[in-house]
């Protein structure tokens, strides 16, 4: 009886001795971490953590609040896909306010446009007047989660256009994100009845659908054509050459979707839908003010993240993006959420975080 006892009462001490070391062990990675941390914000001024800051921000809020609006528009009684389209890049004079300047200030030059740079710029303004013409399309006939969810497909379209024309590599991280987020989107399809708005035939919601992959297919092809551009033509990255970029691709699509909101007739209505808008003019005209201004910031947000820490930090708030997006819909707008929905937010944040670990212990690797 004594020797069982000792036996017990070695076997505790052994368990407290454990769990006592774990704890330390746990202390001690907390510790580390903090130290890192506290490294890392010392070895950059505190004007770079704000703008870090603010870039964030932009990328958690901007977004997100832009793609609810696009749903207040239609859900309130707006019903043109070209005003929508067209107040994404209306704000293209956002950046060029801040470009001016760094030229002014900063010594900088404006990069030389040869006729390639300039043949590309119109391209890649054509193709996202194209982009913003689908996803308006997709956020007419569908829920915002349901549409944020869908639009997540992009990065997996990315990947895939990003090793055909870029040589990017593919690695089994990178495979496995592309598997797991085409699953995503086929338990949103499986389920497309559940949330459905009564006022949406089932005609459209396919369409929907079918607008919001192929806008992620064209959004992955013009990021993958964007940095082609960059390798081809520019041969440098800095801020101001990205903002450039972006200026200048804005501007073109901002010309093309206006030249199809003039043949579609749409300034002409806007008058009239705005009487007719839930809320009045003046609920009319903020919504599409402050769609302008959030996709903008939106965009100036995920430049910031690129140049101010890595692609993959901005990957990581790429993949917060859609919960967010997804969760705040719910809430504000009411969006219809079950489980099929939930599952694939699940899964579609699994195939984020797969993705994030193939390309950052890819950088590593080369």
């Amino acid at each position: 009886m004594q020797e069982l006892l000792l036996e017990k009462g070695e076997k505790m001490e052994q368990e407290s001795t454990g769990s006592g070391s774990s704890k330390f062990s746990s202390l001690q990675w907390v510790f580390k971490v903090k130290n890192m941390a506290w490294e890392a914000y010392k070895s950059k001024p505190f004007s770079h953590w704000v703008l870090l800051f603010l870039s964030s921000f932009g990328m958690l809020v901007a977004f997100p609040a832009s793609s609810l609006l696009s749903r207040v528009y239609f859900a309130n009684g707006g019903t043109s896909k070209w005003i929508i389209s067209w107040v994404a890049v209306a704000g293209w004079p956002i950046p060029a306010l801040i470009l001016f300047p760094m030229y002014l200030f900063h010594n900088t030059s404006p990069t030389p446009l040869s006729i390639q740079l300039f043949c590309s710029y119109v391209f890649l303004g054509f193709l996202s007047a194209a982009d913003n013409l689908m996803y308006a399309y997709a956020y007419a006939y569908l829920p915002a989660s349901t549409a944020a969810l869908l639009a997540s497909s992009s990065l997996a379209f990315s990947a895939l256009f990003g090793f055909w024309i870029v040589n990017n590599k593919l690695n089994a991280s990178v495979i496995n994100a592309i598997v797991i987020i085409t699953a995503a989107m086929t338990i949103i399809a499986l389920d497309s009845d559940s949330d459905r708005y009564p006022y949406v035939s089932n005609s459209q919601y396919i369409w929907g659908f079918v607008w919001d992959i192929l806008g992620s297919a064209l959004h992955g092809l013009i990021f993958a054509l964007s940095e082609w551009v960059f390798i081809k033509f520019l041969g440098r990255r800095s801020f101001h050459v990205v903002l450039e970029q972006q200026v200048m691709v804005s501007f073109c699509a901002f010309l093309f979707t206006t030249i199809g909101v003039i043949i579609n007739k749409d300034f002409q209505g806007m008058a009239s839908e705005a009487k007719t808008f839930k809320g009045g003019v003046t609920a009319y005209n903020l919504v599409l003010i402050w769609s302008v201004i959030t996709f903008q910031l939106g965009v100036l947000g995920a430049t910031g993240i690129l140049f101010l820490a890595s692609t993959v930090m901005a990957g990581v708030l790429n993949a917060v993006r859609v919960p967010v997006t997804s969760i705040a819909a719910v809430i504000l707008l009411n969006d219809p959420m079950n489980g099929f929905k939930i599952l694939s937010l699940v899964i579609t944040f699994w195939g984020f975080a797969s993705y994030i670990y193939g390309t950052s212990t890819g950088s590593k690797l080369s």
